[in-house]
């Protein structure tokens, strides 16, 4: 993983959704897990607009989640997803994730994926335009010409 303090201008992406009946548990709140299912709605929808989906979908799997919950989500509660690229290690991805509700932060915690070889099952080294546009959020560096 890279030990950068900040990325120069990382790929991030917000989803605005609403919590769904069956994302709530049986005291009516949303359940932990949701959260994490967010987080692949929004790295999809990011991947897409950077448009490596084609090349990540089925060869990215989790390697590592936390979260911390600030407060509970209700069903209809609309929410803000974002997803930010935090590091791009050799063959990792570590994304932040924020969802906010209507009374403010809900939960935040990062999520941790790996590039796999989809032959071998076996961590392969990001492609330099892959990460280029991870690190960049889709925007060329000054230096990259």
């Amino acid at each position: 993983m890279s030990h950068e303090a900040s990325l120069p201008n990382p790929a991030r992406l917000t989803l605005l959704r609403r919590i769904e009946w069956i994302d709530t548990d049986a005291a009516g709140i949303y359940h932990w897990t949701t959260a994490f299912r967010l987080a692949e709605a929004a790295e999809a929808a990011l991947h897409t607009a950077l448009g490596i989906a084609d090349r990540t979908f089925g060869v990215t799997p989790r390697v590592s989640v936390a979260a911390e919950f600030q407060r509970p989500l209700r069903f209809n509660d609309p929410i803000e997803v974002e997803l930010a690229v935090e590091a791009v290690g050799h063959s990792s991805v570590r994304y932040a994730l924020a969802i906010t509700g209507p009374e403010g932060p809900a939960m935040s915690g990062q999520v941790t994926a790996c590039l796999i070889d989809a032959a071998t099952r076996r961590a392969v080294r990001w492609p330099d335009d892959m990460r280029e546009l991870l690190v960049n959020g889709g925007c060329r560096s000054p230096a990259a010409g």
